[in-house]
């Protein structure tokens, strides 16, 4: 439990920064001292409907709305919203008889989105201060549930995967991002507090992954997209010697963003 906790608190504090730089203008790669750039695994939203420079904080792994076939009408949960980026993209498609509902942990991530809806001036969004191991949502709550490069800072990813079936309605599906790995991490960056902010060292291997989306109850499983992840040298040789490098670099460890789909 306490190892659950430390790791929750690291999170809110480090994405709490991110949050608060952002509102002074700052970006998660450009202030602070932080060993790890949050964004180098981030993909471009600029060019999808509803996008929002301000709820973008390059933090995401991939594009979990673009392929969440969201309909006109729909109710959509994203989980560990942020800023408010996929709820806004989600918010184009769902359109104005939809509704749109952003859980994050971190009370600053909460605060920066709502006013994030105040700039737009949108009436069918809102966020809520919540834990995705235990969602403050009612059973079949959602058509459809979206996440970006979150679960892997859970430490519980069984409960989350539960959660995310518990809110969807019968017939619903979600479009989950994120990070795993194919081979054994380098204890050095498994261990590392600030590689798990980062979404590296909270990753499990793929197949771990996609049992806990089997056995929550899952039909229909498949990988919509996946892309391999390159950390560069210059934060790899924050956490490895020389020579550990070198072996990561001549292992088949593969580090990949994959962006996956199931049903209730």
């Amino acid at each position: 439990m306490d190892y659950s906790k430390n790791l929750k608190e690291l999170v809110k504090e480090k994405y709490g920064q991110i949050a608060k730089e952002a509102g002074d203008g700052c970006s998660s790669s450009c202030c602070g001292d932080d060993k790890v750039d949050y964004t180098i695994m981030s993909d471009d939203y600029t060019q999808m409907d509803g996008y929002s420079e301000d709820a973008d904080l390059h933090l995401g792994c991939g594009l979990p709305t673009q392929f969440a076939q969201i309909k006109k009408g729909d109710t959509v949960v994203d989980l560990g919203s942020g800023a408010g980026n996929d709820c806004f993209i989600a918010l184009s498609e769902t359109g104005p008889t939809g509704s749109v509902i952003g859980i994050d942990m971190t009370e600053a991530m909460i605060e920066k989105a709502r006013e994030n809806v105040k700039k737009l001036g949108v009436n069918n969004v809102k966020f809520i201060l919540g834990d995705i191991e235990a969602v403050p949502l009612e059973e079949n709550t959602a058509d459809v549930v979206v996440s970006n490069c979150v679960f892997n800072l859970v430490p519980d990813k069984k409960a989350a995967f539960e959660e995310t079936y518990r809110i969807l309605k019968k017939g619903g599906h979600f479009s989950i991002s994120d990070i795993v790995l194919r081979g054994i991490l380098p204890e050095s960056l498994k261990n590392d507090a600030e590689m798990y902010a980062g979404c590296v060292a909270g990753a499990v291997q793929q197949d771990e992954y996609l049992s806990y989306i089997r056995d929550a109850g899952f039909q229909q499983i498949e990988i919509q997209k996946e892309k391999e992840i390159i950390l560069p040298d210059e934060i790899l040789k924050n956490y490895l010697t020389d020579a550990a490098l070198d072996n990561f670099k001549k292992s088949n460890l593969g580090i990949f963003s994959i962006t996956v789909f199931g049903r209730k």
